[in-house]
Formats: C-alpha cells, structure tokens, sequence
C-alpha cells in the first residue's frame, strides 16, 4: 500500500532544487493553519514540494506525518478507507487523547475534491491535533483552508546582457543542469549553450516536470536542437520515470490528466483561449467564444473557475486596468492540439481575426491613432503577431491592417525593424487595391527612416499615392505629416513645407487638433532650420498645449526636441535642457527621437561648459545613431560644432576617454547620466573587489559543499563569524541562497586569476559594496561584479 507515514515515503532518490523561500512560507503556514492546500498547474512540483515540507516536519520530530497519495483511488469509501488507515485509526474509533500532532498529507485530490472535503470536515473538528496539507490543482473550498499557489522556478533574466552569470542564478536552469548532468555527466554550462538552456526553462515556464525530461533529452540532442523543437513538446517530452504514475509518463498525460477533470464548458473555453499567447482580457475572451453556449453570459464565473483550476493565471502589473490572464505556454500547445482535433480552429481563428481588425481600425481611419488605441493594441503585441503570421498563408487583406498595427506598436517602443519582415509579406500575398495597403506601406516607411532613408522616402510615396486615390482622408494627412518630417531631415525643404501645409489644412477642415498641432511642430521645425525663430516660436505656442494634453510619446517628444533647439538658439539653456529632458523621457529608449534629445542635452552642457558632461553625451549618441545621419544638415552642424568645441577644451587622453565611456555606456546608465539622476563616472581601474578576502574564501568553500561548522574548522573562526560572512556575501551581491552564493563564487573560479573586479561605473565614488547594494536589480549587481567566462560545475542542489 503507497499510504502510510513513515519516513520512506518521505526520502526522495532525486535532490530537491530551489524552492527555499516556498519552504520558509510553507513551514511557518503550517504552524498557523490546520488545513493548507497547495494549488498549481500539471508539472508544477505540488507533491514534491508537500513532501519536501512533510520531510523537514518529520525530521525535525515537530509532527507525526502520515502520507495518503490519492491519485489512483476513485470512489468514497476507498478514499475514506485509506485516510483511516494512513492515521492509524478504525472507522469507528476516534483518537487517543495523548496524540501526538499530526501531520496529514493529501496527495493529488484533483479528483476526489468533494469526497476529501467531506472527509476532512469529519476529522477535523473532533482531532484538535490534525493538521493536514493537500495538493490539488483547485482548493477544497473548506472553511479554514489555507490555499498556496506554487508557480514555477525562477528563470533568467530574458534581457540579460551576460545569460552565463544569470542562468547560474536561475533555479529552473539548475534544475536543468542537475537532471542533465545524471544522465550526461560530462554536460556543462557554457556561454555557447547558456541562453539555449534558459530558453527552454523559460518556455516550459519554469515547470519542474516538464524541465526534468526536456533535460533528460541531452543523452540526444545538444540543447539548440531541444529549444527548436519545443514547438512540438508533446510528442518530445515522453520520457517520464519508468514508475512514475500514467499521467507523469509524459507532458501531455498530464496535460491530459487535468483536462478530463473540466467540466465540457470550460473544455471548450480552455480551446478557444489557446489561440491568444499574449494573454487576453475579458473583451478577447468573450470574442474568441463567442460560439460556446452561455458563454458570453457566464465568463466571468467560467475565468473564475479557470484560474482557480490552475488552467489560466492572472497577470500582475496591469495597474488598474482591466483584469488580464494568460495561458502557460505548454497549456497553450495542448489547447491548440485540442481544438484542431475537434475541427474548431478556423472558426475560431476567424473570430480573433475580425476582433484584432476592430481594435486596428484606428490606423486606417484616424489622423493621429489616440494613445488609448496604441495602448490597447500594445496589450495585443503578441496576439497580433501570432495572428499575422497565420494569416501569412493566405491573401487576406486584413493581414495589411494586424501587420501595420504590430509595426505601429513596435515603432512606439523603438523597435521599428523587428516586424518589417512580416509587413513585407503582407504587402507580397494580397492584393494592389486593398484599402488597408497605405497603412503597411506606412509601417515599411517607418521602419525603414533611421537605416535605409531612400528607401523610406519611397515607401512613404506610393503609401501617399494609394491614398490619395480615395480623397482627402484623415489617413492621408498623417501620412503628409511623416513625409514631411522625413523630408525635413533630408534637406528637401521646399517638398517638406508643401506637405507640412497640406496636412495642416486637412487638419483644420476635419477639426482635427492634434493633427492640426502636430503640423504646427513640424512647421516650427522648417521655420528654426530656415532662420526665422519667432515664426518658430509662434506655430510652437499654439502646438505644445494641446500635445501636452495626451499624444504618442514619439510625437510629442520630436515637438519637446524642437522647442529644445529653439532656446538653445535664444540662449536659454536652463529651458532647452528642459526641453530635451522631457524628450527624452518620452523616448527613453535608443531611437532617432532620444538621439536628438541626447544632443540637444550635449550642446547645452558643452554651451555650458560642462565639457565631460557633453563628450559622454555625445558618445551615447553617436551609439544610438549608429551611424546614421538621421537629421538635417542644420542640426548637424551644431552638433558637431559642440563636438569640436569641447574636445579642444579637454586635453587629448581626456577627451578620448570620455568620448569612449559614453559610446560604450549601457543604455540604464546613460538614461541616468542624461536625466542628471546618478553620476557616471568612467570606470575606475583598479577598484575594491565588492568582498573581502575572507568573504571570498567562505564564498570558494561553500562552493565545496561545506556546512557553516566544517568551513570555520577550515578557516579557524567561529561559527557564528561564517554565519555573518554568508549574511554580508548575500546582502552584498543580492543573492538568495546559499546555492546562488556556491554558483557565483564557482563562476568566479571558472574566470581564473585575474585582477579585483571593478565597481559598476555609475558609482566608482561609493565603495563597492555600498555602489552594489544602490543598485536596484541583483541581476545587475552580478554584472558589475564580472561574473562570465568559462564553464562552472556548482553543486546547485537544495538550498
């Protein structure tokens, strides 16, 4: 019989990776509540964790613990009779009343919710020593239950320069690694297979089962060849342990296992929603399921209980907008496998495809899209790209209007060129005549203005014909406004000014006032350029206030930048370095819009005097432009005047050197620099490690496996003195846990010899461990400190 107590079933043959703060949280519920539920989805490692927190009750002697896996018992009676015997109890007996605490576990009651509810109502009025700990993928809904969610492990930092350092402190790469290396143990982690591994971990969502026998698979495949074919996980992931039950055999078994235990209703629900990976709101949702009966009426209890079924998870962080859930990505793939078996996918992909067009319709019919429209189209990035790459297909039209709001989205975020490619194929499958084809060619225009000018110049042309053809319409005076604009920092002054005019008029004939201010800024621009500062200074009094009141930020922040080099020319610096502040808040990313706002800031420091200042700010421009003019000659102009100004002021080494540290500054940092909010100084040679010699040492020792005692016996101090050295290594490198120290000091090791790494450059005025501990992000903390190089094997188990 698998129910019983002893500490059998508590000794696990695998280590138990991570899941140190839940076994802190866990511990201390348990001593507060009487019936704790751990709650999760298929994979996530609710058992393990149950019997890992079971395992340190009954070692620490704190319990009696009785474990009851439920699993593979159907009926009441058999349920019943198993807790009974698990407790040591005779249906008809009750406790003795010198009992000693108890600790109950109940494993995987998925299927027998009601059935344990009823039982455990039962038991545990009269059993005031009675503790118990469930694992279901829903909570029991009992009066007193305590209900923790267990989530996957902790992934890498997706935009980490250095995926080394960060996967090492990652405990679903550990996971990985510590799995892999059973079956591969010459297998290492390396700087060639580091971001390969984090991918996978990050795409089985941090889920322990999953992670487990996709690491399993390096026996076969090399860790690309596993990320690459995760498309297909359900038949990759088959090789579960050879007893473990059915439904851990493989992914989809447990996938599988879950999804009978829904009711038809949310069956449906489940496939439907799989076809939005970028999570959905209320108004997606009812769009997708539009065809389930009642549906439409009862979603809000229908989410409700799909969230509480671990089926669907609500995203943090949407402030107080509408509530938004997503789909763990191995849920998205058996949804999707699901809805194609039932022949539901076209109808269905049909129904996200005219939703995604409805919210789109603003780029086609809209002279200046309203930041509430980008805003909610940006909630949709995922959806819209996953949407247009399926309608790649075919010739839809629509495909024009979903792949120009993607572009339009990614263009507001600085990331013009990353969907050109599926605009160009929008344009390639459908036809000439379609009334969504100016917005693509508008998107590919855009995309094209910072690297390929004549090519942008062209696309915005024929974009400018097609609609023309169909009048004097809101669309066309945007597009007349970009042409112009593009013009301008082409020196094309005369074909600049007649577009700039012919938007303004559309403008005010429609009544349209940001357009009509947004014309007005651009005409400001053509007025300072061609030497008349007051005309200048008058379309930018009557643009600026209604800008003010709420428009894209790109917009604003090239009317900010105008307005900049406006009291630059008048000689107020104090304004134009507010001026270019504000633009570049707006644009606070690497763009030609933060590229003229990063000069513009130069040239006020180096007008200034502030001639280090306005080198590293030159630099960082240079960096953002990559090359690239961008702007009209008469910008160009000051701005190198500024350049040449100021490196005749510092001597030559100096200067250099500067130059140098902006171009070569991260992006974080130089936001700071340019915003005046830290200082960055050039790195300086030579700086203090961020530990002591001694911390280092403890750190090298941890790495052996040592416990606190047997490092002081190494080292001749006092226990307690290595207590408050691990205390200091973690506070000061902001790491977790031990295992996170063991994996930091063994990449360090794994570098060789080498000078004392220096402080992170914004702060080489403070020590090093103060510097560290200002920054706000521990991942950073471990860049600063130089972690990279070769392979490392840490012992990554438990914490």
């Amino acid at each position: 019989m698998d129910a019983g107590l002893s500490s059998e079933l508590l000794t696990q043959l695998s280590s138990f990776v991570g899941r140190a703060d839940e076994l802190v949280e866990l511990t201390r519920l348990l001593h507060e509540v009487r019936l704790l539920t751990l709650t999760g989805p298929a994979g996530v490692g609710k058992s393990r964790l149950a019997l890992e927190v079971a395992g340190q009750e009954a070692r620490g002697r704190r319990s009696e613990v009785s474990v009851v896996r439920l699993g593979a018992v159907t009926g009441a009676e058999a349920v019943r009779r198993r807790v009974l015997d698990a407790l040591g109890d005779e249906p008809d007996g009750g406790p003795a009343a010198s009992a000693p605490d108890r600790l109950l576990v109940l494993d995987d009651c998925d299927h027998v919710l009601y059935t344990c509810g009823t039982l455990l109502t039962e038991l545990l009025p009269g059993r005031p020593r009675l503790s118990v700990l469930a694992t279901s993928r829903e909570p029991l809904r009992l009066p007193g239950e305590s209900v923790f969610s267990v989530t996957g492990l902790a992934l890498s930092d997706p935009e980490s320069v250095n995926s080394l350092s960060d996967s090492l402190r990652s405990d679903a790469v550990s996971l990985f690694m510590d799995r892999a290396r059973a079956v591969a143990p010459d297998f290492r982690l390396s700087r060639d297979n580091a971001a390969d591994v984090a991918e996978i971990c990050a795409r089985l969502d941090g889920l322990p089962l999953p992670i487990e026998m996709a690491a399993r698979l390096i026996r076969v495949f090399p860790p690309a060849e596993i990320r690459s074919r995760l498309h297909d996980r359900l038949a990759l992931l088959t090789n579960g342990w050879r007893l473990a039950d059915d439904r851990h055999q493989s992914l989809r078994a447990a996938l599988e296992w879950g999804y009978a235990l829904l009711k038809p209703v949310e069956q449906a629900l489940l496939r439907r929603l799989s076809v939005l990976p970028g999570g959905f709101g209320p108004d997606a949702a009812t769009a997708v399921t539009a065809d389930v009966p009642g549906a439409a009426t009862a979603l809000p209890e229908l989410l409700v209980a799909l969230e509480s079924k671990s089926v669907i998870t609500p995203l943090t962080g949407a402030g107080g907008g509408a509530a938004r859930f997503r789909m763990l990505e191995s849920t998205l793939c058996f949804g999707q496998e699901r809805l194609v078996a039932e022949g539901e996918d076209t109808a269905t992909y049909e129904r996200l495809t005219a939703w995604l067009t409805t919210i789109s319709l603003p780029l086609r019919n809209e002279a200046v899209v309203p930041v509430a429209a980008l805003d909610r189209l940006a909630e949709e990035r995922v959806n819209l790209a996953h949407a247009v790459r399926r309608l790649g297909a075919g010739s839809d039209e629509r495909q024009l209007l979903l792949a120009g709001a993607l572009a339009a989205v990614e263009g507001a975020q600085g990331r013009d060129a990353e969907v050109a490619g599926l605009v160009e194929h929008a344009l390639a499958q459908t036809a000439p005549d379609s009334e969504y084809r100016a917005v693509a060619l508008e998107a590919t225009a855009l995309a094209r203005r910072g690297t390929e000018s004549d090519e942008a110049a062209l696309r915005i042309d024929r974009a400018v014909r097609e609609e023309r053809r169909r009048g004097r319409t809101a669309l066309l005076g945007r597009l007349l406004l970009e042409r112009g604009i593009l013009r301008q920092g082409r020196d094309e002054h005369r074909a600049s000014l007649d577009d700039l005019d012919e938007s303004l008029e559309i403008g005010l004939r429609s009544q349209h006032d940001t357009l009509v201010a947004l014309s007005l800024g651009a005409l400001a621009r053509h007025w300072l350029e061609s030497g008349d500062p007051a005309g200048a200074e008058r379309e930018l009094g009557r643009a600026l206030p209604v800008l003010r009141c709420g428009v894209a930020p790109q917009w604003l922040s090239a009317v900010l930048s105008t307005a900049g080099s406006l009291a630059l020319e008048k000689g107020d610096l104090k304004r134009a370095e507010e001026y270019f502040t504000q633009a570049l808040r707006c644009r606070a990313h690497q763009h030609e819009d933060a590229a003229r706002a990063l000069e513009g800031l130069a040239l006020v420091a180096t007008r200034g005097y502030r001639f280090d200042r306005g080198v590293r700010l030159l630099g960082v421009a240079e960096r953002v432009r990559g090359g690239r003019p961008g702007e009209s000659d008469w910008w160009r102009q000051r701005v190198q005047q500024a350049r040449e100004t100021a490196l005749r002021a510092l001597p030559v080494g100096r200067a250099e050197s500067w130059l140098e540290a902006g171009r070569a500054m991260p992006w974080r940092q130089a936001l700071c620099l340019a915003l005046g909010e830290e200082s960055a100084e050039p790195r300086a040679r030579g700086a203090a490690h961020p530990l002591s010699r001694r911390e280092r040492d403890v750190a090298a020792l941890v790495v052996e496996g040592l416990t606190n005692r047997q490092i002081a016996a190494r080292i001749h101090v006092s226990v307690r003195t290595v207590e408050t050295h691990i205390r200091h290594i973690r506070t000061t490198l902001g790491l977790r846990s031990r295992a996170h120290i063991a994996a930091w000091a063994a990449q360090q090791q794994a570098d060789g010899p080498q000078t004392p790494a220096p402080a992170p450059a914004p702060f080489a005025s403070a020590s090093a461990a103060v510097a560290l501990r200002r920054l706000p992000d521990p991942r950073e903390v471990l860049r600063g400190v130089g972690i990279g190089g070769g392979a490392a094997r840490p012992e990554l188990r438990g914490a």
